[in-house]
């Protein structure tokens, strides 16, 4: 029993890192045209892993036999497939897949695992076609080089499954009739193109964070590859911008608190109660380094502030002495520039922590995304802080309105112990 858990926590966190590799390089043999091919091989890949290592235990370096068993595999379809037209022979780079003679040469040679890192960001860039909406960019990319499930893209974007599943297929089909080849895009597309890559990648750490799974806040396998995904743009010279490094500072500053956000029995601990003991301050001195690197240009993005906002809770000593008033700034600032429904959901929690409850439901009133916030369970649960102390029966029909509205135990169980609590006052 225990040797097959730790195959399991061992192949979630695998999944995450090697899947994007495997389909950079996949897609890379097999074309562009083959997105589902790729996923397949991966999918078989894993599936394979789970029963070999289940027989055999963990071999001594899991990533090198998942690679090799996917090169493997896709020998063995091109053997099977190379009469077919499932794959374009014609291309230069695949010519030579059609003979046996040279078919293991020609994988070997396009399988260079010195090449990944550039290959998974030309596969990111791909995916960021102008031809394709935004938001099936993002749900490509979060599939296909993420090892996202259709349920966790679905709650990224606020959304269905079904939505996403047709985002997916209409993206597939449009790579598979295009056939494009993945590459860096030119210099005048750079920014723009990195932009949602970097929203892609912030949008798996926040998944990691807060994730949708029942049984499980915080997925620190997400987290970590998406970590990984944002150092390979910056380290790499083509995609050193201002917002990559804030970006990354803003992840680790996040990141730096996990281990106080959740008690031995699987419960939130809120941001007034963590033991900031046990917050990782090298994270957060790496996340002032990425600051400091994202210091340059003419423009202040998105990024640069949720960074700030960030650092100055990781700065402050105690709860008490956190600087509410400069993180009202902060959120002013951000509402200008993106002044989306949560940014704006962010900065009404700030404005009940400096002015009240009586200046939050004028700000309620005024706002002009209710309907949006009406969708989101964390307004309600604010709601319910903001009613906790004037009205009990208001306060517990948002607490109760926020618990049907997650799917998360731990915040669950955090709102039930906010009902319990309110009928303790009364």
């Amino acid at each position: 029993m225990s040797e097959q858990f730790n195959i399991n926590k061992l192949t979630d966190h695998l999944f995450r890192r090697e899947a994007g590799k495997m389909s950079a390089i996949l897609i890379k043999i097999f074309g562009t045209e083959n997105l589902q091919l790729s996923e397949d091989v991966i999918q078989e890949t894993f599936i394979n892993a789970m029963r070999v290592w289940s027989l055999n235990g963990i071999p001594d370096s899991p990533s090198a036999w998942l690679m090799r068993a996917a090169k493997n595999k896709a020998i063995d379809f091109i053997r099977k497939n190379k009469f077919s037209r499932s794959i374009d022979f014609s291309d230069p780079e695949r010519m030579l897949l059609q003979s046996e003679y040279t078919l293991t040469s020609t994988i070997d040679k396009l399988w260079n695992e010195d090449e990944i890192t550039d290959d998974l960001l030309r596969m990111m860039f791909a995916c960021c076609h102008e031809e394709l909406s935004e938001e099936n960019q993002i749900t490509l990319m979060l599939k296909i080089l993420c090892g996202f499930s259709t349920a966790e893209i679905a709650k990224a974007f606020v959304t269905s499954e079904d939505t996403v599943s047709k985002r997916l297929y209409r993206a597939k089909e449009f790579f598979r009739t295009k056939k494009i080849k993945p590459e860096f895009p030119p210099a005048s597309h750079l920014k723009d193109k990195t932009g949602t890559v970097l929203r892609t990648i912030y949008l798996l750490f926040n998944e990691g964070y807060s994730s949708t799974h029942a049984d499980k806040l915080i997925r620190k396998d997400l987290l970590d590859q998406s970590m990984y995904l944002c150092n390979l743009l910056c380290v790499h010279s083509s995609t050193q911008l201002p917002e990559t490094f804030a970006a990354m500072a803003l992840m680790c500053f996040h990141a730096a608190r996990i281990n106080s956000r959740i008690d031995e029995h699987h419960e939130i601990i809120l941001l007034q109660n963590q033991d900031r003991g046990k917050w990782d301050r090298s994270l957060i001195d790496k996340g002032y380094d990425y600051l400091n690197k994202a210091a340059f240009g003419n423009e202040i993005n998105s990024y640069h502030i949720e960074a700030a906002i960030a650092y100055e809770h990781c700065i402050s000593p105690s709860f008490e002495q956190t600087n509410w008033k400069n993180i009202l700034r902060y959120y002013d600032m951000l509402a200008a520039i993106n002044p989306s429904s949560i940014v704006l959901l962010n900065r009404l929690t700030v404005i009940f922590k400096v002015y009240g409850a009586e200046q939050t439901l004028k700000e309620v009133e005024q706002a002009l995304c209710n309907k949006e916030w009406q969708k989101n369970y964390l307004y309600h649960s604010l709601m319910g802080d903001v009613y906790a102390c004037k009205d009990f029966n208001k306060a517990k029909a948002f607490y109760e309105t926020a618990i049907g509205m997650t799917k998360s135990d731990a915040e669950k169980k955090l709102l039930n112990k906010k009902i319990s609590q309110l009928a303790l006052k009364t």
